[in-house]
């Protein structure tokens, strides 16, 4: 399965990012083997549109689960309609977010758990 990571680097050992529109780093992750792509959050510094642009951005990656620390209105809405779930709330390394999440250890989110352009502070 293909899970998308925010990470603040571009390996799997970088931390989780807890923004979502506005993290360094998507870690597109194969749960099975851990072959990755480091895809650059090239709308992290944009005025706004953050989270839509990342969660089109991401969409196009085809990931079934996104891994983050929270996701705010607009990504949400972009990544539930792509029919991609969202987990946030998750810390660690890109790589234990991975392994924990192979292992059951979360529950997707029925919304958004911050207010829009909550990224930016």
């Amino acid at each position: 399965m293909k899970i998308c990571v925010t990470a603040k680097g571009d390996s799997l050992d970088s931390e989780v990012d807890p923004r979502f529109g506005r993290c360094r780093h998507f870690m597109i992750v194969d749960t099975d083997s851990l072959e990755f792509e480091a895809v650059e959050n090239l709308y992290a510094g944009i005025a706004g549109g953050a989270g839509i642009q990342s969660g089109q951005l991401v969409s196009e990656k085809q990931v079934s689960i996104v891994l983050t620390g929270n996701v705010g209105p607009n990504a949400f809405q972009t990544l539930n309609e792509a029919g991609i779930e969202v987990i946030t709330g998750v810390s660690g390394t890109v790589r234990e977010v991975a392994q924990s999440f192979k292992n059951g250890a979360y529950v997707p989110v029925q919304g958004p758990t911050v207010r829009s352009k909550s990224g930016l502070s």
